[in-house]
């Protein structure tokens, strides 16, 4: 992916197999997803009116909330089907992480809630954090979402999956390379350690950065449910798993048995 082109199975995977738009909404581990990004940037973010860029933002369901919130949104997504449902939500345009098209300091706050996930290669990694740190204003603040390397192991394993052969194999290779082929389910993906996502943020010359997990230590057990059910679980356990989310924050050990990380850092600003 160091040509700067979206793999074909990414592309093939939000254009055609899934809506993004539901993702966040639908299922109860992607609500729990989207409450928990919304509290913890909610933070950090500069008062609303600040100018936000939300790099690979999907079908707009954060700049959604964020403009909600009263704050300046430009998207940018290489997937032609969310550029379009993004466009009644805010300003949005076709394009890439590692080669964004805005200025030099022209924003406030830089989201990365996505790319990460579908870059294996570091150098591309790289390149999408310097681009965030080139485009957001000295002192501003850029955000940055991973898939947590331990994650399927927690999925596969809650959802009875992992006695099988085949699945062992799959979530060992995960573990070994932190890269999934995407041959099955998923796409082409990559998955942190949060050790890593800091110092890849530190690394591009970001300051202060702290890493959250997003969904806390018992996000599987709703997923678990919900499948085995057959329907949205109930509020108590929802609010339950909620609260571990927030209790286990102080605790760096448990940011392992999270699905997403995220990481939060500031550009530092040019001495006067």
């Amino acid at each position: 992916m160091s040509n700067l082109e979206l793999a074909p199975e990414v592309a093939r995977f939000y254009s055609e197999t899934i809506d993004e738009s539901e993702r966040l909404s639908t299922a109860a581990d992607g609500r729990l997803e989207l409450i928990r990004t919304q509290e913890l940037l909610r933070r950090y973010l500069p008062p609303a009116p600040a100018k936000i860029l939300d790099v690979g933002g999907g079908p707009g369901t954060h700049a959604r909330w964020l403009v909600a919130d009263g704050y300046e949104v430009d998207l940018v997504d290489p997937i032609a089907r969310h550029v379009e449902q993004a466009s009644s939500i805010c300003r949005a345009s076709i394009g890439d992480a590692r080669y964004l098209q805005a200025a030099d300091g022209s924003y406030d706050v830089v989201l990365l809630l996505g790319p990460l996930y579908h870059l294996p290669d570091p150098a591309d990694r790289r390149q999408a954090l310097a681009e965030a740190r080139r485009v957001v204003r000295p002192g501003g603040l850029v955000a940055a979402a991973a898939i947590n390397r331990y994650a399927s192991l927690f999925e596969h394993a809650a959802l009875a999956h992992m006695h099988t052969e085949r699945m062992q194999a799959s979530v060992s290779e995960i573990l070994r390379t932190a890269v999934y082929d995407g041959r099955r389910g998923f796409t082409l993906a990559y998955f942190h350690r949060a050790a890593e996502l800091v110092a890849e943020l530190t690394e591009s010359g970001l300051q202060h950065v702290t890493v959250f997990g997003i969904e806390g230590p018992a996000w599987s057990q709703l997923k678990a449910v919900e499948q085995r059910e057959g329907h949205y679980p109930g509020d108590a356990l929802f609010e339950s798993v909620l609260a571990a989310a927030r209790l286990a924050e102080p605790h760096p050990e448990l940011l392992s048995a999270s699905s997403h990380l995220l990481a939060i850092g500031t550009e530092l600003p040019t001495p006067r």
